[in-house]
C-alpha cells in the first residue's frame, strides 16, 4: 500500500491546499495530511483546530488521514511508513525554497522521495500568508478559504461576515 505525507502549517487551510490534498489523495492508497506545529510562529488557529478543520474538509475521502506533528518531517514520515512526501508548488520561488529541503530530507532518510505537485492556475496566487495579510486589512477572503474555515473564523471572531 502506497502512503504519502502532505505536510504544512495549514494556518489557515486554503482552497489551494484542499485542491492539492484531493489531487494527491488520488495518487496514493493513503494520504496523511501532517499539520506542522511550529513553535516559532503564533498561529491563527491551534493545532487541534487546524486538524479538526482538515478532518471536516476531507471527511468524504476514506484514504485521507489528518494528524499533527512536531519536530523533523522525516521522523513523521518514518512514523507513518510513508513512501513519499508531497509538496505543492505555486511559483518558481516555491521550487527554489522546496528543492534544498527535499534534498536534505533525502539525505536524512532515503525512505521517502519528495514529489512536487504544481498548483492549479486558479490557486497559484493563494497562500496562507496572503490570507492572513488580507485579514489584517479586513478584506473578503471567501474565495481563498473553504467554507469550513470561514465558519471557524466567524466562531473565533477573526471575521465578522
Amino acid at each position: 500500500m502506497s502512503t504519502a505525507v502532505f505536510p504544512g502549517s495549514f494556518d489557515p487551510v486554503t482552497t489551494g491546499h484542499v485542491d492539492l490534498i484531493r489531487r494527491a489523495s488520488r495518487m496514493f492508497d493513503r494520504l496523511v495530511v501532517g499539520v506542522l506545529v511550529n513553535s516559532a510562529k503564533q498561529p491563527l488557529f491551534s493545532k487541534e483546530e487546524r486538524v479538526a478543520m482538515l478532518r471536516e474538509i476531507t471527511v468524504d475521502q476514506d484514504n485521507i488521514e489528518v494528524s499533527s506533528f512536531e519536530g523533523l518531517l522525516v521522523d513523521f514520515v518514518k512514523e507513518q511508513h510513508a513512501d513519499a512526501i508531497v509538496r505543492g508548488l505555486r511559483t518558481p520561488g516555491d521550487f527554489e525554497y522546496e528543492l534544498p529541503l527535499a534534498q536534505a530530507n533525502h539525505k536524512l532518510s532515503v525512505q521517502a522521495d519528495t514529489i512536487f505537485l504544481a498548483s492549479a492556475p486558479e490557486y497559484s496566487y493563494i497562500s496562507s500568508s496572503a490570507v492572513r495579510e488580507l485579514l489584517r486589512y479586513q478584506a473578503d477572503i471567501s474565495g481563498y478559504v473553504p467554507e469550513t474555515v470561514l465558519r471557524y473564523m466567524r466562531e473565533h471572531g477573526v471575521v465578522s461576515n
